[in-house]
């Protein structure tokens, strides 16, 4: 188990280059947990399974995820808290750490 520290970067390109630092090309990410300042998430239109709806959001929110590596690339999906006890979810594909942090517990396939 690795545990993958991020401190003021984008998480998911942060993953990526600590992973491959690691020599991690296919891992199991089994917890993610931190905050982030803003994220982009995307979810799937009820009409076209195959199609996807991004969406930014300028928001803080605390964060908790799970997800893959698969061959180099970092596959996460989140579930994002904001102000009013509301929860975002989603396949995450940008979040700025910035004032706090997040880990990455990964395991290495």
């Amino acid at each position: 188990m690795h545990v993958i520290e991020i401190r003021d970067a984008d998480l998911m390109t942060a993953i990526t280059q600590r992973a491959g630092e690691l020599g991690i090309t296919n891992g199991a990410i089994v917890s993610l947990i931190g905050a982030v300042d803003s994220f982009t998430v995307s979810t799937m239109p009820a009409h076209d399974a195959s199609a996807d709806i991004l969406t930014d959001y300028d928001l803080p929110a605390e964060m908790s995820g799970t997800g893959e590596i698969v061959d180099g690339l970092v596959h996460v999906h989140a579930v994002l808290a904001v102000e009013g006890d509301r929860a975002i979810s989603g396949h995450l594909h940008r979040a700025h750490v910035g004032h706090w942090f997040a880990r990455a517990y990964v395991l290495p396939c």
